[in-house]
C-alpha cells in the first residue's frame, strides 16, 4: 500500500524538506502540503491522505486544535506531529487530541519514516525520549492503588488494545465483527472501570501495562 502524505508547516522551507527527505521512499506519495489549519482542514477531506504531518505552531489555530477537528471529521487519518516542541504539556495534549505519533524536528530521518509507517499500519509512534515523559508522569501520580486488567471482561481488555493503537471505533467493529454502538458501549465501560479520561490517559495505561509498546 502507498501512504498518501499531506505536509502542514507554516514555513515553505521544511515543506520543500520533507518533500526532498520523502521523495525517495517508494511507499510514500506527498498528496499535498498546508501552510494552516484551515488549508489542513479543507485538504484532508480533498485529498484523503494516510497520514498528516502535523506542525503544532501554525498561524491561525494550534496543530492541536486541526488535529482534534481533522481527528473528529477523518478518524482513519493518522497524524504524526512533527514539532520543535519537546515539553509535556504539547506531547500530552496531541496524544489527548487523537494524534498517533510525536516526532521532534531534531529526530533522524529513520525515525520520521519509521513514525509514518507505524502511524499509517495503525500504530502509536513515540520518539524514545518523549516516551520517557509517560514514564515521569506516572511516577508523579498517586501511589494508591489503581484498577487493572483484572476488571476488565476479555472482550474489554480486547476494545482496550485497539482503542490505545489509535483504531477508530468502525475499525474495532469490523475487527470483531460487532457493532459501533458495542465498541462505543465497552469503551465508556472500561474509561469508567480504569478511572480513565482521554485518550492520552488510555495511552499511558497500556503502555505501562505492556498492552502497546512505546
Amino acid at each position: 500500500m502507498t501512504i498518501r502524505l499531506l505536509l502542514v508547516d507554516d514555513h515553505a522551507v521544511v515543506r520543500m524538506g520533507l518533500r526532498m527527505l520523502l521523495s525517495g521512499e517508494t511507499d510514500m506519495e506527498i498528496v499535498g502540503e498546508a501552510a494552516s489549519a484551515t488549508e489542513a482542514l479543507s485538504a484532508a477531506a480533498r485529498l484523503e491522505p494516510n497520514v498528516i504531518l502535523m506542525d503544532i505552531g501554525l498561524p491561525d489555530m494550534t496543530g492541536i486544535e486541526a488535529t482534534r477537528e481533522i481527528h473528529r471529521l477523518h478518524p482513519d487519518v493518522a497524524i504524526v506531529a512533527l514539532t520543535i516542541h519537546e515539553d509535556e504539556e504539547y506531547f500530552f495534549k496531541m496524544l489527548d487530541a487523537g494524534a498517533r505519533g510525536y516526532v521532534p524536528k531534531r529526530a533522524a530521518p529513520d525515525e520520521l519514516v519509521t513514525a509514518i509507517r507505524a502511524a499509517a499500519a495503525d500504530e502509536v509512534y513515540l520518539y524514545p525520549s518523549l516516551a520517557k515523559l509517560l514514564v515521569r508522569d506516572y511516577l508523579r501520580q498517586d501511589a494508591t492503588p489503581k484498577p487493572g486488567l483484572d476488571e476488565l471482561t476479555p472482550r474489554e481488555q480486547e476494545v482496550l488494545g485497539h482503542l490505545a493503537e489509535g483504531r477508530s471505533s468502525d475499525e474495532i467493529a469490523e475487527l470483531l465483527v460487532i457493532s459501533p454502538s458495542t465498541v462505543a458501549r465497552h469503551r465508556e465501560n472500561i474509561m469508567r472501570k480504569l478511572n480513565l479520561h482521554s485518550r492520552a490517559d488510555l495511552v499511558r495505561y497500556a503502555i505501562r501495562r505492556g498492552i502497546i509498546k512505546a
